[in-house]
């Protein structure tokens, strides 16, 4: 029996199961306030970006979304009367080793929760 090929095979299969788990630590599913770096931002504008995505974007031109937010019951021009010119409080997911995303967890201005995916 040959050693080589069954290495290589071997050595494959390792490297393709590291790859899906650092792929799988990319994805933001049902994140918690403990998962989130807290940041206010002063809102300088508002659209529509990728799929159905809302995307702010900050003074320094820095931007945050939220994801599939016109799918969630989320208006565009009500959100631009809302938070336009304002500062907002942004939770923002972590992903692979504490990296923080620009994925929008909860948005709220003041005591007001504009929108949440953290579960009560």
């Amino acid at each position: 029996m040959k050693k080589g090929p069954a290495l290589a095979t071997g050595l494959i299969v390792i490297f393709i199961f590291f790859v899906f788990l650092a792929l799988r630590s990319c994805i933001i599913q049902n994140p918690s306030p403990d998962e989130c770096v807290v940041m206010s931002v002063r809102i300088s504008k508002i659209k529509e970006g990728g799929v159905k995505d809302i995307v702010f974007y900050d003074d320094r031109n820095d931007f945050y979304y939220i994801n599939r937010g016109l799918e969630q019951g989320l208006n565009l021009d009500s959100l631009k009367r809302k938070v336009l010119n304002k500062t907002v409080t942004l939770h923002l997911a972590k992903v692979l080793g504490g990296v923080t995303s620009e994925h929008i967890s909860q948005m709220a201005l003041g005591d007001e929760i504009i929108y949440t995916e953290f579960k009560n």
